[in-house]
């Protein structure tokens, strides 16, 4: 059982060795990472409460495959409108998931190991 987490606790993240390219963009051009990332957890509260979102994420995500310039352009306009367009497009996915029938209940993903040159790259 995972330890349950505490304000002032930290937390790690790791990327993929494959992660979209689109993705490093974007947390690379984040002044503050953490507050990026509490931006959009409380987006995903406001939207949908608080749920343990892997119930609802398909495992082959292509959402970002085929961005085209223009749509970068456009989002770099609309930052914030851009965001929550993505986000209630697939809350609307999720809501439709969750309506519909399940033969089984999701399989639990296990969390990444971290490894000790990733500790230390953090530090």
């Amino acid at each position: 059982m995972k330890k349950t987490k505490l304000p002032g606790d930290n937390i790690s993240l790791k990327t993929k060795k494959t992660e979209d390219p689109l993705v490093m963009q974007w947390l690379n051009s984040q002044s503050n990472l953490m507050d990026s990332l509490r931006y959009l957890v409380e987006n995903e509260i406001s939207l949908n409460g608080v749920r343990n979102l892997q119930a609802f994420v398909p495992m082959e995500r292509n959402m970002l495959q085929g961005t085209s310039a223009a749509q970068q352009a456009a989002s770099e306009y609309r930052p914030y409108a851009a965001g929550i367009e993505q986000m209630a497009a697939a809350s609307e996915e999720a809501v439709a998931v969750e309506k519909a029938p399940s033969a089984s209940t999701p399989e639990p993903v296990a969390e990444e190991e971290i490894d000790d040159d990733d500790i230390e790259a953090w530090s």
